[in-house]
């Protein structure tokens, strides 16, 4: 597996992986994430032109998973982790992870942090196994508190939702 930025051409590519990896969700009941459209071209485009796109890809170099990072409060927080479903099980993403850790680490940054699903096995229990702890109200940032202002804008359910933080490694 190679980790690297993607190429503008591939962001179509990337709204088709994210489709694909929402179908996930509606295996377990929770269709309004499945059928939430994947971001726009211009927004991976951002994301790419600021050098906090990265994907993995496979031997044929073709796209199998993508990771999205912003910069909040000085720590990277993963906005987005996605394994096409033909890929999954393979720790394409905890590769991609540890490739932000490496980043982050370069960036002199000292925390990764990501909002997930509490309960789904493959979100909150997934990237406790990787390290993340959660965060209690009191102890999210200002930057952190927005973004749980607009996921709940956005009409996901603030109790099914949790903040988690680990230490970049060697911090």
């Amino acid at each position: 597996m190679n980790i690297r930025t993607a190429h503008r051409d591939e962001l179509p590519a990337l709204q088709d992986l994210e489709t694909a990896a929402g179908v996930l969700f509606r295996d377990i009941g929770m269709t309004d994430v499945a059928d939430h459209p994947p971001p726009a071209l211009e927004a991976f485009e951002e994301y790419r032109r600021d050098g906090r796109l990265w994907v993995s890809a496979d031997e044929a170099d073709r796209v199998t998973g993508f990771v999205l990072v912003e910069l909040v409060d000085g720590a990277a927080h993963i906005e987005q982790v996605s394994v096409h479903p033909e890929h999954q099980g393979r720790g394409i993403g905890r590769e991609l992870i540890a490739y932000v850790d490496q980043w982050a680490a370069g960036e002199g940054l000292a925390a990764l942090t990501l909002s997930t699903f509490r309960s789904v096995p493959w979100n909150g229990p997934y990237y406790a196994r990787l390290g993340f702890s959660e965060l209690a109200g009191d102890e999210l940032t200002p930057g952190l508190v927005r973004i749980q202002a607009a996921e709940t804008a956005f009409g996901l359910d603030p109790a099914e939702r949790i903040f988690m933080r680990r230490a970049v490694a060697g911090q």
